[in-house]
């Protein structure tokens, strides 16, 4: 593979998404911002501060899920629908550049959507003299972009076989069943069924442990991971990212335009 052509489409797809207008999430995520500021006071003071830093948190990976499943589900499948497809696979660039190029350039949008409202987020609260956690804030939404970079290589898997609709739809499945998949072990021991545990177990190996990246609850306390723990967990993000976008190229290659 060619890096230079890798990043051409990266490039190409980065400015693609942006003039789609997709960071405008961005003013909403600030207008929800400043309204929960307006809203929660009016709950008790105790939890008053924890529940802003929480919904802040939320509010990031919930926007950022939505731009990653509608963008990533499309960007291999929109080329297929609208047959400009053609015009990529005669090119110089094989396909194993193009799946990769297109997750890259992705990859770079949601890291600016997620830095942008970080830096909103942060705003907000300091302008409002709400104490919050610095370090364990910028960590919670650095594993957020982790979460959403794996997501976006589902999506595109997906997309390379499947139509847009359904793409979205089985990606937001994988999202829930990620955040799940610990709770399926525990289910399977409760029934005492051989044959559900290993079902269960099955789901455990094969969906993403989407767990990891959820620091949401560390940063609301002001806890802060070791290290050792956060390099195990994006280093398991990366290795999951690699697996799904070679099983994309291996069926995109496979496919007849």
């Amino acid at each position: 593979m060619s890096l230079r052509r890798i990043l051409t489409v990266a490039i190409n797809v980065f400015w693609e998404v942006i003039r789609d207008r997709i960071l405008y999430l961005i003013i909403i995520f600030a207008l929800l911002m400043g309204a929960a500021v307006r809203l929660i006071p009016e709950l008790a003071a105790t939890t008053e501060k924890k529940i802003i830093l929480d919904i802040g948190l939320a509010g990031i990976s919930i926007l950022g899920l939505i731009v990653t499943v509608l963008v990533a589900t499309g960007l291999v499948n929109k080329e297929i629908e609208k047959r400009t497809v053609y015009l990529l696979v005669a090119k110089p660039i094989s396909r194993a550049e193009l799946i990769v190029g297109k997750h890259l350039g992705l990859s770079a949008v949601l890291a600016v959507l997620v830095a942008a409202m970080t830096v909103i987020y942060l705003l907000i609260l300091s302008l409002s003299r709400i104490p919050y956690p610095l370090e364990s804030i910028l960590i919670a939404s650095l594993f957020v972009w982790f979460e959403l970079c794996l997501m976006a290589a589902v999506g595109i898997l997906f997309g390379v076989f499947s139509s847009s609709l359904l793409a979205s739809l089985l990606t937001f499945g994988v999202y829930l069943m990620g955040h799940s998949t610990r709770d399926l072990v525990a289910v399977g021991k409760l029934t005492k069924n051989p044959g559900i545990e290993q079902l269960m177990m099955g789901l455990y190996l094969v969906l993403p442990d989407l767990a990891r990246f959820n620091l949401r609850n560390d940063a609301v306390y002001g806890q802060v991971p070791y290290l050792p723990g956060l390099i195990t967990d994006a280093g398991y993000g990366l290795l999951y990212v690699l697996l799904l976008l070679s099983v994309a190229i291996a069926i995109f290659s496979r496919r007849e335009f």
